[in-house]
């Protein structure tokens, strides 16, 4: 299924006639908050109400985390073989894949993200995810150390118990799903908050999980705000947090592990993403394509974004004359029509921050080459601010540090390989890289020293399962995707057997 099929009026018609629920998922059940509380979630595509939300009191998030701990206990789901955990899944991908339209509408009502991006990119990812962490459970197995024959020594995984699993906004259900299959896989229970700002996927897929097999009280939802991620960090009966959000909030997170059960933190931050267009680039057209794409998709609401746009001076206005052209594609329009590649952004509040940022590098002496106002007239009530771009930028800019999460960049130029590499790593963040040169040692002395979970070369913004995603320095701790991503749900158990009498020491 492609949102090509389908035009603008079939879309919306199948918008308007959704069913929306609003209310936790506890115990195999929808359910209210206990204090019968809810709070508006309101699309930025034209403001209107799209469902009252239950918002959880510490009651609801306590009885959530019971529930899971019991399920926990029970072995309902920790006990099943391999085998059985890999067929719910499996079950699990086949109904994301059947209810994808559904999915993809509430996903674009929520956040804005345009119908292609959300069924062709999102929903996909979804449904590959799910079935990648299926095909794995059966894959891990233990290792035997080499002991020698006094003793037989046996390194196997258990699960860690209950999981609270926190995901921003952006990419609401397909981040979601990057830690709730390798939670579920190696057998823990889950509890889910997703953002207040956009949590109707998140809401949907508990009865998907339900219908798939998965037991009671395996899998939960708990939605509202800060107090609840807050009550989740804190709570003794979570062992472990993997959240994706800014650094602030995962810095929060760690203190609020520490000054509970030292609960396993796993933390993706922000990023303020490099991307370094060096002069032997050989078609500066296409880098160009890579770089708008790098800054535009999913209005800049992505974390690993190439906000620094470093440029060697040298190629700056012919480089820029090309990306002033491809970023002309980029126009902010419907999300329910398949031709949009922009969307709004998530409200009001983030697009005056977005352009506070953009201000500050007025007033800091940056010039504004395109965009860098809000356009409210694309749909009469949304958010959209078109494409922005930040020229005669430096490096110690506000805008230039900060993660704007929207589509803006900043073109900082550069002389040599050198200032090029300083200049990269010049951030606290250390998520994502990427540079263009067809010269293959360059190549190699480049990405080694770039500061970034992930680089890439001679493209941008691509990622697959099969690769971890994380990164250094203040973007956070741990890794979602691939099999490395599996591990972290399980605790590490060293098991010594004696094999003959052993005297003690």
């Amino acid at each position: 299924m492609s949102s090509q099929t389908k035009t603008f009026t079939q879309w919306q018609q199948q918008a308007n006639a959704l069913h929306i629920e609003g209310r936790a998922y506890i115990d195999g059940q929808y359910q209210d908050s206990t204090d019968g509380a809810t709070f508006a979630d309101i699309s930025p595509i034209d403001g209107r109400l799209l469902a009252a939300i239950a918002d959880c009191d510490l009651t609801t998030v306590d009885n959530a985390v019971a529930v899971a701990g019991r399920a926990f206990a029970t072995g309902v789901w920790r006990d099943k073989s391999p085998a059985e955990r890999k067929n719910v899944l499996l079950r699990l991908a086949d109904l994301v894949a059947l209810h994808q339209e559904e999915l993809a509408l509430l996903e674009s009502l929520d956040t804005g993200k345009t119908i292609h991006e959300s069924l062709d990119m999102d929903i996909q990812d979804v449904g590959k995810t799910l079935r990648y962490y299926a095909e794995a459970i059966d894959k891990i197995s233990g290792e035997i150390a080499p002991t020698g024959d006094d003793f037989h020594g046996m390194i196997t995984y258990a699960p860690l118990g209950v999981v609270a699993v926190m995901t921003p906004w952006n990419n609401p259900l397909m981040i979601a799903c990057w830690k709730i299959a390798p939670a579920l896989a190696m057998g823990n229970s889950v509890v889910f908050k997703p953002s207040e700002k956009a949590p109707l996927t998140g809401i949907r897929l508990a009865e998907l999980t339900r219908q798939a097999g998965i037991p009671d009280g395996v899998f939960n939802v708990v939605t509202g705000g800060a107090q609840v991620g807050q009550a989740l960090a804190l709570h003794p009966g979570v062992r472990a947090v993997a959240f994706t959000g800014s650094t602030q909030v995962a810095k929060q997170l760690l203190i609020y592990a520490g000054q509970s059960n030292m609960k396993r933190t796993y933390l993706e931050g922000g990023g303020k993403n490099a991307h370094i267009i060096f002069a032997d680039t050989p078609d500066l057209a296409r880098a160009a394509r890579f770089a708008a794409l790098g800054f535009c998709a999913n209005q800049g609401a992505v974390c690993a974004s190439g906000t620094r746009l470093l440029v060697q001076s040298s190629i700056k206005d012919a480089f820029v004359a090309h990306l002033i052209e491809e970023v002309k594609r980029w126009t902010p329009g419907h999300p329910l029509d398949p031709s949009t590649m922009m969307g709004p952004l998530i409200d009001a509040q983030h697009q005056a921050n977005v352009l506070r940022f953009v201000d500050s590098a007025r007033d800091e002496g940056a010039s504004i080459l395109c965009g860098g106002y809000a356009d409210d007239r694309v749909v009469p009530g949304g958010h959209f601010l078109p494409p922005t771009l930040i020229d005669n930028a430096t490096s110690t800019m506000t805008a230039s540090q900060n993660e704007i999460f929207g589509p803006v960049a900043s073109i900082i130029t550069f002389e040599d390989e050198e200032e090029a590499i300083r200049l990269a790593n010049d951030s606290e963040y250390g998520l994502t890289a990427g540079f263009w040169t067809p010269d293959i040692a360059k190549v190699h002395r480049i990405a080694r020293r770039l500061e970034a979970g992930t680089v890439w070369v001679n493209h941008f913004l691509t990622r697959d399962i099969l690769s971890p995603f994380g990164g250094f320095k203040q973007s956070g701790m741990g890794r979602d995707l691939s099999i490395h991503a599996l591990r972290q749900y399980g605790e590490m158990k060293a098991t010594w057997i004696a094999l003959k009498d052993i005297d003690a020491h």
